[in-house]
């Protein structure tokens, strides 16, 4: 059976240059990180360039990608939170993206490493930490004071408080890290056991059909997955983007 760890590994195409001794390489998660951004230029630009007044497919997409996205970012952050559509929008396409080039059969999945979601966390986390210490000022401290907190527990409550908020890179980075790399590795080896069993002869193939069948079940769960966290790790985004604007509980 193959190596269902394999699929994860990030190989060398061409070396840029080096810095301080360090080589700078350009790599499979560069190239399908890329492939992710043209592919989400393509729509949006495409989709733009000749606007209908009865949208074609590829508008419709655009436009509904668009719609949707405002509407969580307003439904959570108010129209205040508009600002950081830009932001916002930029995340929900490239995860979206990447997770679903990520479920072709021989690409790689940029977000099954964790490098590349805690660094989208931690763009979002400092991004709430400055605005809403420019913003509010002092008030910003309200996050970590809840309301209506008798005196006695409230050292306690401002600690978890804290803590929790310096935590969030980490369960927001995580979240989507985990369920696609658990969820390539599980497909890979229900395909592996589909290969082995094939091996083996008729035989095999009719015992095959039920991990064939598994596959396939996975495989279309692991779309809805690929959207779902793309979902999900939106809109914590604009949760925590409310919490940069109104910090008070």
């Amino acid at each position: 059976m193959a190596d269902p760890i394999a699929q994860f590994q990030i190989k060398k195409i061409a070396t840029l240059g080096t810095i301080g001794g360090h080589e700078i390489a350009f790599t499979n998660s560069a190239l399908y990180m890329l492939i992710a951004v043209a592919g989400i230029s393509l729509l949006m630009i495409g989709a733009t360039t000749k606007r209908q007044l009865v949208p074609g497919r590829m508008q419709s997409v655009a436009e509904l990608t668009y719609e949707f996205v405002a509407d969580m970012l307003k439904s959570s952050a108010g129209n205040e939170g508009m600002k950081f559509f830009p932001l916002v929008f930029s995340l929900f396409t490239f995860i979206l993206f990447a997770n679903m080039i990520g479920l072709i059969p021989g690409t790689f999945t940029v977000t099954s490493h964790i490098i590349i979601t805690v660094m989208m966390a931690m763009i979002v986390f400092l991004t709430v930490l400055g605005y809403g210490i420019y913003r509010n000022g002092a008030k910003f401290l309200k996050l970590f004071v809840p309301s209506g907190i008798p005196i006695v527990i409230l050292p306690l409550i401002v600690m978890i408080e804290l803590m929790s908020f310096l935590s969030r890179p980490l369960s927001h980075s995580v979240r989507l890290f985990a369920n696609m790399l658990a969820g390539h590795i599980t497909l890979k080896v229900f395909a592996g056991f589909v290969t082995m069993l094939g091996g083996i002869g008729a035989l095999g193939w009719l015992v095959a059909v039920l991990p064939l069948s598994l596959t396939v079940a996975l495989t279309a769960l692991e779309f809805l997955v690929a959207f779902l966290q793309a979902y999900v790790f939106t809109i914590l985004t604009c949760i925590y983007i409310n919490d940069a604007i109104h910090p008070g509980h």
